[in-house]
């Protein structure tokens, strides 16, 4: 998967827009996410990413940064085996489109 291009609130990966929250897997994009609290990540908001057993999760906490994860989360994640990086969504992006060699997942809040 590869994204093409990320502006405020839109996302275009592999060629097909997206105007909600998104989930990127090796495979397939899981679009509109929806998390229990809008602007606070639980670990029941990444279910699927933890049955997917990713080297790397990419957080993108939205535009500006206003979702918030929790040191906790990120702790329990890596226990799980992840190294965990937590951005703007912009940064996340860069960062996702780079990373080759490792089963990498991105989690992006395309807003605030």
């Amino acid at each position: 998967m590869k994204i093409d291009s990320y502006f405020f609130g839109r996302i275009v990966i592999n060629g097909k827009s997206y105007m909600k929250d998104v989930i990127i897997f090796p495979d397939r994009v899981f679009s509109p996410w929806w998390r229990k609290e809008g602007h606070l990540l639980h670990m029941e908001d990444l279910e699927e990413v933890v049955n997917e057993k990713p080297d790397i999760l990419i957080i993108g906490r939205g535009y500006a940064g206003v979702m918030r994860v929790p040191e906790g989360l990120v702790s329990e994640l890596e226990a799980m085996g992840m190294e965990v990086i937590v951005s703007r969504t912009p940064s996340a992006v860069d960062i996702f489109n780079n990373i080759e060699g490792k089963k990498a997942v991105a989690a992006l809040h395309l807003t605030c």
